[in-house]
């Protein structure tokens, strides 16, 4: 019986969260090592799963800010209001991650300024490419102005915070555009990329071979047409789907690189 009820006590306080047993054989909470910021659209909101999933492997705070509907202009209209993200979060973010995927070129150059403060604001949709520049350098500028800030532990310091941003892929390699154009503005800017499209277990270059239909069908709840072929669009939800426990696996594989060992 006593051995009944120790292993029902454990259950109760392992689905609370992540345990360990200190050197008095307490049982007590271990204190998440990261905290992990995502901004993105509807295949990266918080009822994907994925990212939470990946949290949970790497022992990090989840802060999904990503929304259905928007695009990469949205994020960037918030953080010029300021509304992204708050002083504190700033403060402990250890990555930014952005899965904003529309198929469209954020590597081209043609508008792009040298201070992100020239560009005019708010945002369209006109231009993605701009807007993924400004979210790169206005973070990246904040992080560093960290270091004048005398709240900060950052404070003093000569490089300030350092600036971890992360770039998606869209989850497959239907939208071409995008998944080119985005691994080129990571190699410019020297920015890792979670590469869903490389590692989710099926090409666009291959029909099933028994439905002849693409791969990605199989695996999502809606269709897009590109290019006059149908492709999965959204992926089945939920953190017990396949493609969110593989997307969930990818992403953790990549971030247990860069992020700083503790």
């Amino acid at each position: 019986m006593n051995k009944l009820l120790l292993c029902l006590s454990l259950l109760v306080f392992t689905s609370l969260g992540v345990f360990s047993q200190n050197r008095r054989g307490q049982t007590e909470k271990i204190e998440d090592k990261y905290t992990i910021f995502l901004t993105g659209a509807s295949f990266a909101s918080s009822n994907n799963g994925w990212f939470e999933l990946a949290c949970k492997d790497l022992n990090a705070k989840p802060i999904n800010r990503a929304v259905g509907g928007t695009a990469i202009v949205d994020a960037a209209n918030l953080m010029a209001e300021g509304k992204l993200y708050t002083t504190e979060e700033l403060e402990v973010i250890d990555a930014f991650v952005i899965m904003h995927v529309h198929d469209q070129d954020v590597a081209d150059i043609s508008a792009l300024k040298d201070n992100y403060k020239d560009y005019k604001t708010p945002f369209d949709r006109s231009n993605y490419a701009i807007a993924y520049d400004y979210l790169i350098k206005r973070y990246i500028t904040e992080c560093y102005n960290l270091k004048f800030d005398a709240t900060s532990k950052y404070y003093g310091t000569k490089s300030g915070k350092p600036a971890i941003i992360i770039f998606c892929t869209h989850w497959h390699d239907a939208r071409i555009k995008f998944n080119s154009s985005i691994r080129i503005l990571g190699q410019r800017w020297g920015l890792p990329i979670v590469e869903f499209d490389k590692y989710i277990g099926f090409s666009k270059n291959h029909l099933h071979p028994v439905t002849k239909m693409q791969y990605s069908i199989l695996y999502a709840h809606n269709n897009e047409t590109i290019n006059g072929v149908d492709f999965g669009w959204h992926p089945y939800e939920g953190q017990d789907k396949y493609v969110q426990q593989r997307m969930a696996a990818i992403f953790t594989e990549l971030m247990r690189k860069v992020l700083p060992s503790r």
